[in-house]
């Protein structure tokens, strides 16, 4: 449609140019465009001559001039009416091109403005899939910060327990200190009560001594004046004991009386070797003296022929004794009881000796200790204890004191320990410090007899805590 409108605006020039020389520019505005437009003007002539040819009143050139006149305004208005259609053609064109024009730049407007939203939608979709990205992280690192702090939180449950647990340990510790102390304090107590009493008991004994020293001065007074009466008792006791000596050797044709006399055992291996097998309480006689004293003798363990030096079963006598009721013994010989330090010393010493202890716990399980070499020195050394040769099922190990320990009561501390193990753990024993056994301890009852640190132990059989049912000690001859 431009390109007719060009041709057409030719067209009209080209007819301008037919019609004069001279030429004149029309400028015609229609909404946003201008058109320019060139139209012939007439020749020029110079002023005079139109006034003169007017003054001059030649009709010839009168009439030449109107009708030049006459063919100009005919020109004139061709070309006016060729400008309206031109003008009216332009318009219609221009209208259809600006539709056109409108069209496609709505159109262009629209598929930019497309283009534009898909472009935006395209980021927004990838903001959006990035954003979801960063909300996966973020979730999954959340997610892994909730399990990091659930696993934080049992943790620290666990940890609370166990302070809590250990808590409750320790103020049972506490408790059983604090019972200790006062357990210790209560035997502090009791010790300086009976040093106390001792020790009124020594300044009785020092003013009987005294006493009984004048009294010994007058008796040896009375003594050398009477040495001929006690060379001839001397005399007499001779006679005595060679008498008895003479009957106690069993011949033919004695009289019953003479078979009747009684003999003397040193233990009871020479009791059972005499043909008295059945177990029971004999008479034995303590070396190197006169003196007797009653025994319980074991014919069935082992062959037979022990001495019982010890026996517990049933609580009803308590060992908690001196240092003088150890030495002499204590208790029932057919029921529980201690034979005597003294009395063991001197038959271990004259004689190698084997050691036995018997055990029994509450329910039921036996098992023993043997030493194959048994020995107590004397008093002066503090009937200190000698041991070799350990064998038995109470404990792969012994759980005796060590060889060279001291025996001990709650009124002789002979022990290692700075902690006084007899008043400790009550009984007379060879502690050492407090060593893994102790057979004369407190007796528990069954169901009593267990966290029990001062009862009957034997550590490497029951354990430390555990108290015993029954024990038995006893001693033979090596060589039985």
């Amino acid at each position: 449609m431009l390109s007719a409108g060009v041709l057409v605006l030719s067209f009209c020039f080209i007819l301008g140019e037919g019609y004069t020389t001279g030429k004149k520019q029309y400028q015609i505005q229609n909404g946003p465009c201008s058109y320019t437009f060139l139209l012939p003007e007439p020749e020029n002539c110079p002023p005079s001559s139109y006034s003169n040819l007017a003054q001059r009143d030649d009709p010839a050139d009168y009439e030449q001039s109107v009708q030049r006149l006459e063919q100009l305004e005919s020109i004139m208005e061709n070309n006016t009416q060729w400008l309206l259609k031109l003008e009216n053609y332009i318009q219609e064109n221009l209208r259809q091109d600006m539709a056109q024009i409108q069209h496609d730049a709505v159109h262009n407007h629209t598929a930019t403005m497309i283009e534009i939203g898909t472009s935006f939608l395209t980021q927004t979709a990838e903001h959006a899939r990035k954003l979801t990205n960063v909300e996966v992280q973020v979730i999954n690192q959340t997610t892994r910060l909730e399990r990091q702090l659930l696993e934080n939180s049992i943790s620290t449950y666990k940890l609370e327990k166990e302070i809590l647990l250990q808590t409750n340990q320790i103020d049972k510790l506490n408790e059983k200190n604090s019972f200790l102390e006062k357990r210790i304090e209560e035997m502090e107590t009791q010790r300086q009560a009976e040093l106390s009493s001792l020790q009124e008991e020594k300044e009785q004994l020092k003013l009987l001594v005294e006493k009984q020293t004048n009294v010994i001065k007058e008796l040896e007074q009375q003594l050398l004046s009477a040495s001929t009466v006690q060379q001839e008792q001397q005399q007499l006791i001779e006679r005595v004991n060679s008498f008895i000596h003479t009957m106690s050797v069993p011949t033919p044709g004695k009289s019953a009386m003479m078979q009747d006399t009684p003999v003397q055992y040193r233990d009871c291996a020479a009791v059972f070797k005499s043909g008295n097998k059945e177990s029971g309480v004999y008479t034995l006689t303590i070396p190197d003296t006169k003196e007797q004293i009653k025994a319980y003798c074991d014919m069935e363990a082992e062959g037979g022929g022990w001495t019982i030096v010890q026996k517990r079963f049933n609580g009803l006598v308590d060992f908690h004794r001196t240092w003088k009721e150890y030495k002499l013994g204590f208790g029932d010989p057919s029921s529980e009881h201690w034979l005597g330090n003294e009395y063991v010393s001197k038959l271990t010493n004259e004689h190698q000796y084997t050691l036995r202890i018997e055990l029994m716990d509450w329910e039921g399980n036996a098992a023993f200790s043997q030493y194959d070499q048994f020995s107590l020195s004397n008093e002066e050394q503090k009937y200190r204890i000698h041991l070799k040769g350990y064998s038995g099922t109470a404990g792969k190990i012994s759980s005796l004191a060590q060889p060279g320990s001291d025996f001990s009561t709650k009124d002789a501390d002979n022990d290692k320990c700075v902690c006084k193990c007899s008043q400790l753990t009550t009984g007379g024993w060879w502690f050492d410090a407090c060593g893994p056994s102790n057979l004369n301890g407190v007796y528990y009852q069954q169901g009593q007899n267990t966290n029990r640190f001062n009862g009957i132990k034997w550590y490497y059989w029951k354990g430390s805590g555990y108290s015993l049912k029954e024990t038995t000690i006893m001693i033979r001859p090596a060589d039985f």
